[in-house]
């Protein structure tokens, strides 16, 4: 099981970025606890998805984008590599926006100082993956666990309501009937299902060594299974903690409008009568948008390789990325300021809704042909669950990008 376990950590921490903490909390304020069904649905998708993805990886040694290398032809595969650079640039603009934020908050560094000082982050993703993997999957774990300490302690400062906490699990009709409910669902979904992290976790699960035969690939499908299960559990406490954490400070206290994660800082520790409090949450920030990049930075190299099969310089891979993030993010901080950068945030997190599907529908589909697969085809039942999962990701991300784009307003007259 150690053996095994790591690249179910590096997949985690894209579900608990700057970009999700946006929607919790706009969530939380507006609503309580009762989008805490929708954290948890999000997160058994996710689950589920990345159990696919180590099947894939260790069933044909071969990782989601090489497997659309080997599949589509040039020209689909040429698209889906853009879509997906894409869709990482966005992850990655969302991340340094964060770190930024963080900075900002905790040592008053100017937003465009601190997009740029996170630029940094390069070097030492390069350092640790020249010492080996399990450094960064190390300094990953570490980070989690510094972003899970910090919303326990917030949690117990919060006080909140036990059997209100346990309710808001339970789906309500309510989620899908409030227009203005449903949109920060959505929100949620689209910023939880990471599509980087599904090329991550097909290729990271081949970094284990293990017997390449019907047996050893049989174990390490079942171990790798675990292990990202497992780390994904710790990615549903700190988002429903963000959550939580939101609806029993602001939205008990009548404050309902609190998205903005600046806002949610200068109010913590007033609200809750703790001084610390808003220093823990600026600093949990800062270790999630740091552990975020290093994962980012992974994915889009891994892309590049299996899509394109290019094979660049990891620095060179890692300075293309994130200057394409970093470039806008020191536009619109030093024209805008903070509101910008909110503003960019959300938007980001539209850009990875419009990718989720095209790396989705690939993965179920050749997890779901023997002719790839051979005797680690998913089983009816799993396809069964993956096309319903594909399905609602589908169907829901259309409605967020409808919403978003004025497409609903327009049919609906409203």
């Amino acid at each position: 099981m150690l053996a095994f376990s790591g690249p179910g950590y590096l997949v985690a921490v894209g579900y608990m970025d700057p970009g999700n903490w946006a929607t919790d909390l706009a969530g939380g304020s507006a609503f309580g606890y009762t989008l805490l069904s929708i954290i948890l649905l999000s997160n058994l998708m996710a689950i589920l998805l990345q159990a696919l993805c180590a099947r894939l990886g260790i069933a044909t040694q071969r990782d989601l984008a090489q497997a659309c290398h080997d599949h589509y032809s040039q020209p689909v595969s040429f698209a889906l590599w853009i879509i997906c650079e894409l869709a990482i640039c966005a992850c990655d603009l969302a991340e340094v926006i964060g770190s930024a934020i963080a900075l900002n908050l905790l040592f008053k560094i100017p937003l465009v100082v601190g997009v740029c000082i996170t630029a940094m982050d390069v070097l030492a993703v390069l350092y640790l993956q020249n010492k080996g993997f399990r450094y960064i999957e190390a300094l990953v774990v570490v980070l989690i666990l510094t972003i899970g300490g910090c919303f326990l302690v917030e949690i117990i400062f919060a006080k909140p309501e036990v059997a209100a906490v346990f309710a808001g699990f339970l789906p309500k009709p309510e989620v899908v009937a409030n227009r203005d409910m449903l949109y920060i669902a959505i929100g949620i979904l689209g910023a939880t299902v990471m599509p980087h992290n599904l090329y991550l976790h097909s290729s990271v699960v081949q970094t284990r060594k293990y017997e390449q035969t019907s047996a050893g690939r049989g174990e390490a499908i079942k171990f790798a299974t675990i292990d990202s299960s497992v780390a994904l559990m710790f990615a549903l406490f700190i988002n429903a903690a963000i959550l939580i954490v939101a609806a029993a400070t602001f939205h008990k206290h009548g404050q309902h409008d609190v998205a903005e994660i600046q806002d949610a800082y200068k109010l913590l520790s007033p609200m809750l009568g703790v001084p610390v409090a808003s220093a823990l949450f600026a600093f949990a920030l800062l270790a999630s948008g740091q552990n975020s990049t290093l994962t980012g930075t992974l994915a889009g190299q891994i892309v590049m390789e299996g899509f394109l099969n290019i094979r660049l310089r990891p620095w060179l891979r890692r300075l293309i990325t994130r200057v394409i993030a970093i470039v806008p993010a020191v536009i619109v901080a030093a024209l805008f300021g903070a509101g910008g950068t909110a503003k960019l945030l959300l938007l980001s997190q539209v850009i990875l809704s419009l990718q989720l599907s095209f790396a989705v529908i690939p993965l179920v589909l050749f997890t779901s042909d023997r002719s790839k697969m051979g005797e680690f085809v998913s089983s009816r039942w799993l396809q069964t669950l993956a096309w319903i999962t594909a399905t609602i990701i589908v169907v829901l991300n259309v409605k967020y990008l409808s919403d978003w784009s004025g497409i609903s307003a327009w049919v609906t007259g409203k």
